[in-house]
């Protein structure tokens, strides 16, 4: 080891603090990368191996009620490799010890043998024989939330006719990955549950003996799934079909999309800003220590070291901040990735987690923070690759300032000398100053953009669940019913208000865009279920026509005025032409809302309901549970106070993951920023500072001219930090936003006001530290200090 690698390591000893605090914002941005792509990465190869094991289906398609020999003629289609059909069905449950009623999405077993397509992994028990009529496997979520073992039995309401069904295993499902229910936004496991049942039995029951009414296909290898569907919507359309679609909307496959995509987009918005600013951070500290080491460089260039050997020396003293840099971001990027890949396959009911990160993401996080400190310092190391010995070993010609109109107006203010300190020094080194503001602007905006979502949340809940579904509960029905359903409703103990609704499903098309919806119809003036837009305002949808959510609008290239093609898949079954009447934005879906009287004289139909909402006194809610398990061709009741407080729970939790792990950053960040401008500050001005004590000021007074700078600079830092933040949390709602829901950009006060309270302590905080070397400082050897 030569004299200069022993000087690198001694420099690099004795800017431990420093360099220590510019590792640790590199190491925020290679964590959020690792983390963001190990994430994903897990998802999606765990996923991936899920479908491919369980022989998940490519293309699925409901019916109304279809013959099993139709079979034969699917799997006959080019590019089907295999097909099957079941016998699906929701139901009421009757678990002993829960007053309120659970809804079930019954699933035949087919009785020539195991599933071919969807095949659920046994978790526990055994599957039912072909024969039971009265045994069941459920889904271990669900079995878990109620606390459901095998041998215990519970009461199913099947087509009206009330059947006890016992428990003999427990399972999961490539097809139920995210379990939601109807009418539901996240997974309630413990109301909403999977059942899968002998297909004699269940066929029985709902009168599709030798029928199905569900069908999943897979697709041959190199086959494109369109053709396929279109094959298939023609042979199920006499039977009822509701239009064949593919794993794109199948809604368990699209949340996993929808969450690998966000995932995906942290990776490329966060990391740029820390990488950022330690371009940032090593350029200040490897620019100040060439210019109080001139000395130095210049006897080693006398002593024969070359400009090329001195500048790679500063570059790998910054190198050398990279490398801890990077090794803390692999170490803190794997474990936040592996931890919360966990707590993602847990939520999502995984049965197995294949974890893995690539070499490649840690080959590009390991490059791009290796970049990032030769960007920062490699201006600072030419400059002293270019000074000869003869200028390095003078003393540096004094810094000229001129007097501007800036100066006058401070001296005009007659502030006293230590406040004139800190703003001329601001003055007189504006870049440095602009760059110490931004960094910290930075770390404002990094919790603002990861602190809006609690407010998002907040409107989506208020919206959802108080302005727009008003309801206690939704009754769902097996088949459309006429509108005296209403009156049988409201006779029921407890009842104060009952209101319908009619769900059809419809494709929309418009020139060469086409979409598959829910097309919700309801009659003007409703209380309970009502469509309110993103402004809070309650609209109708007005009669002759259609009104479009917003983003179903933009998908389908639609304005008001316009046309559009809908394919009713339910109903009057028909192609029907429908002037666009408005549109209305919306956090939940591609929504598309008729007038009841328009649908129903388009049907030529009577009235009729596919969902009753209802208010009720909770003094008879026990009375009212009793009588809807007894309710004809009640499919399931829908408890919107459980809907949602499984909501806000697993929103919760996430939110809160997830703000704690960026507020670490965020605090990082303005460690790495305030700490090294305090310290570069006071080697600049130690002369300045001792002359002052020497003069008889105060240490207090002193301290200030210190921390006073830092944190001027935070407060100025504070407004752009907002601005900046709010620019962020606009492009991840923008990024975030699919056909399953949108995010609304909600950002309060108090928000803001937490995230400069943060920067502000945390700056304060890292002067502070700084401010502590001021006590310790020997004034007269920092007199002596040539500079």
């Amino acid at each position: 080891m030569d004299a200069l690698d022993r000087k690198l390591l001694r420099d690099f000893a004795r800017l431990w603090m420093q360099a220590l605090a510019i590792a640790l914002v590199m190491a925020g941005g290679v964590a959020v990368l690792l983390m963001s792509f190990g994430m994903s990465r897990a998802l999606d190869e765990t996923r991936a191996a899920y479908y491919e094991r369980n022989r998940f289906a490519d293309v699925f398609a409901d019916a109304t009620r279809a013959p099993t020999s139709l079979l034969a003629e699917i799997r006959g289609i080019e590019g089907v490799a295999s097909a099957e059909g079941r016998v699906t069905a929701l139901a009421t449950l009757d678990i002993e010890g829960k007053t309120e009623a659970t809804i079930a999405y019954l699933a035949s077993l087919p009785e020539s043998g195991p599933p071919q397509l969807n095949v659920p992994m046994l978790r526990s028990g055994s599957w039912p024989d072909r024969h039971d009529t009265d045994r069941v496997v459920i889904n271990e979520p669900f079995a878990l939330a109620n606390d459901l073992r095998i041998g215990d039995r519970f009461h199913a309401n099947l087509n009206g006719a009330r059947r006890a069904l016992t428990v003999t295993g427990t399972a999961l499902s490539p097809e139920f990955i995210y379990t939601i229910g109807p009418g539901a936004l996240v997974p309630d496991d413990e109301n909403f549950g999977i059942v899968w049942m002998p297909e004699r039995a269940l066929a029985a029951a709902f009168d599709r003996t030798g029928a199905f009414n569900n069908l999943a296909v897979k697709i041959r290898p190199g086959f494109d799934a369109e053709p396929v569907m279109d094959a298939v919507d023609a042979l199920l359309a006499p039977y009822g079909g509701l239009g064949a679609f593919d794993r794109a909307d199948q809604p368990s496959n699209a949340y996993i999309d929808s969450e690998i995509e966000q995932l995906r987009t942290l990776s490329y918005i966060l990391p740029p800003i820390f990488l950022g600013i330690t371009v940032f951070l090593v350029s200040m500290v490897i620019g100040r220590i060439v210019t109080l080491e001139r000395s130095e460089i210049g006897l080693l260039k006398a002593l024969g070291y070359s400009s090329a050997t001195v500048c790679l020396h500063y570059l790998l003293l910054a190198g050398m901040v990279a490398v801890v840099g990077v090794g803390l971001g692999w170490a803190v990027g794997s474990w936040l990735s592996f931890g919360l890949a966990q707590i993602y396959a847990e939520f999502l009911n995984f049965p197995y987690l294949i974890y893995s990160v690539s070499w490649n993401s840690y080959i590009l996080s390991a490059l791009l923070g290796f970049a990032a400190a030769a960007v920062g310092a490699v201006r600072a190391a030419l400059r002293a690759a270019a000074l000869s010995p003869a200028v390095a070993m003078s003393p540096p010609a004094p810094t000229r300032f001129h007097r501007n109109w800036l100066d006058r107006a401070i001296a005009a203010l007659r502030f006293g000398q230590p406040t004139m300190m800190i703003l001329r020094s601001l003055i007189r080194w504006p870049v440095r100053a602009a760059l110490s503001a931004l960094g910290m602007a930075l770390a404002v905006s990094v919790l603002v953009a990861s602190n809006f979502f609690p407010d998002s949340i907040d409107l989506i809940i208020d919206t959802a669940f108080y302005q727009s579904n008003r309801q206690h509960a939704m009754l769902t029905f097996e088949d459309e019913m006429p509108d005296s359903a209403l009156q049988e409703v409201r006779a029921l103990p407890g009842v104060l208000q009952a209101e319908g609704q009619q769900f059809h499903t419809a494709i929309f098309r418009n020139a060469h865009h086409e979409k598959r919806v829910v097309v919700e119809a309801r009659p003007p003036g409703t209380d309970l279920s009502r469509i309110v837009d993103a402004s809070g305002r309650v609209v109708d949808a007005p009669p002759g026509g259609v009104m479009l959510s917003a983003r179903l609008a933009r998908q389908l290239d639609i304005a008001v005025g316009d046309v559009v093609e809908a394919e009713f898949m339910s109903g009057k079954r028909g192609t029907y032409t429908l002037p666009v009447t408005g549109f209305v934005t919306q956090f939940f879906g591609l929504g598309a809302y008729m007038d009841e009287a328009t649908l129903n004289a388009m049907f030529q139909q009577a009235p009729q309901v596919s969902v009753i909402n209802i208010t009720f006194d909770t003094a008879e809610e026990d009375a009212l549970h009793a009588s809807l398990r007894e309710l004809p061709n009640l499919s399931g009741t829908i408890m919107m106070v459980e809907n949602r407080r499984s909501f806000e729970e697993t929103i919760g939790e996430n939110i809160l993951i997830v703000t704690t792990i960026y507020a670490m950053l965020g605090i990082l960040i303005t460690v790495g920023v305030a700490y090294n401008g305090a310290r570069i500050q006071l080697s600049e001005r130690a002369r300045e500072l001792a002359s002052l004590r020497i003069l008889g000021f105060t240490r207090g007074e002193v301290s200030y001219v210190l921390v006073g700078e830092t944190m001027l600079l935070a407060l100025i830092a504070q407004p752009f930090g907002w601005w900046i933040g709010w620019r962020v949390a606009k492009l991840m709602t923008d990024s975030f936003a699919s056909d399953l829901y949108t995010i609304p950009l909600v950002i309060e006060p108090a928000t803001y006001a937490n995230a400069s309270l943060i920067v502000l302590s945390a700056a304060l905080l890292s002067v502070l530290v700084v401010r502590r070397r001021l006590d310790t400082l020997n004034l007269v050897s920092v007199m002596k200090t040539r500079e």
